[in-house]
């Protein structure tokens, strides 16, 4: 396996768009979801059991961490960042990307970028928190106003992180997460922007994973999504509220890539 390698691209903006690499064979892109970042809960573990059989590329999506930013925001600078990184990296890639982050995935897979498969797990189409604009609203005044910590508590209660989650979050991943709270906004416009027209326009082949433990609602999302998809198809692995394990997660997403 290749060094991880730590490096910038940019976008069509001329956003700067900090990505790490690691691992040899097809490009393989992962999209985190809301929040996250290097500093906070990225698919390191992940990406390192991929490196086996692909070149994994993880990055900090616009405005979080060691990326640039360039107002204002819009889903389509998101995609172009995705299209920068494949274009980088050859001609094509596979993603896969978590939660809102899947939703990103899915508005790239719907554009014409070399997107040859791809994978989400629970992506939030249909919950109604995340695609409400009065919930939105309210998220944008609390970031403007510079009420960080309050903006973080909003977005993550509302979208039904369980309370024993939040309350067990340390100092520096609070910390963290409100460094880049302006962001969870772009997570909701994400969320805003996509509908089932969006999934009729991916025409790729695309894994939807679930938790089985994740409760109905999130299960609920995943089947809708693939219900709709041209060529949707569904996995629910053992795991825990949104998330399943790397080691279960990697099996499934090299079997399905290399297939």
């Amino acid at each position: 396996m290749t060094a991880n390698i730590r490096r910038t691209v940019v976008s069509a903006d001329g956003t700067s768009i900090a990505l790490e690499r690691r691992g040899d064979g097809p490009t393989l892109i992962l999209v985190d979801g809301a929040g996250a970042y290097h500093a906070f809960n990225p698919m390191t573990s992940l990406a390192t059991m991929l490196g086996g059989d692909f070149t994994v590329v993880t990055y900090d999506r616009r405005g979080r961490g060691r990326s640039g930013d360039t107002p204002p925001y819009t889903v389509e600078r998101e995609v172009e960042d995705i299209a920068a990184l494949i274009e980088s990296h050859g001609r094509e890639a596979f993603l896969y990307g978590t939660s809102s982050g899947g939703l990103l995935v899915l508005q790239a897979a719907a554009t014409d970028l070399a997107i040859p498969k791809l994978a989400v797990f629970e992506p939030p189409l249909g919950s109604e928190e995340a695609t409400d604009a009065e919930f939105t609203a309210h998220l944008v005044a609390l970031v403007e106003a510079g009420r960080r910590a309050e903006a973080v508590a909003h977005f993550y209660e509302g979208i039904g992180v369980p309370a024993e989650v939040l309350s067990g979050m340390s100092p520096a991943d609070r910390e963290a997460l409100e460094a880049v709270a302006h962001t969870l906004v772009y997570d909701c416009l994400v969320s805003l922007a996509t509908d089932l027209e969006t999934l009729r326009s991916v025409l790729a082949p695309t894994l939807v994973i679930d938790s089985l433990d994740t409760g109905e609602e999130m299960a609920g999302w995943a089947e809708e999504v693939v219900d709709v998809l041209p060529q949707g198809r569904h996995l629910r692995l053992r795991g825990e509220w949104h998330h399943v394990a790397d080691e279960d997660t990697a099996r499934a997403l090299a079997g399905f890539f290399i297939d």
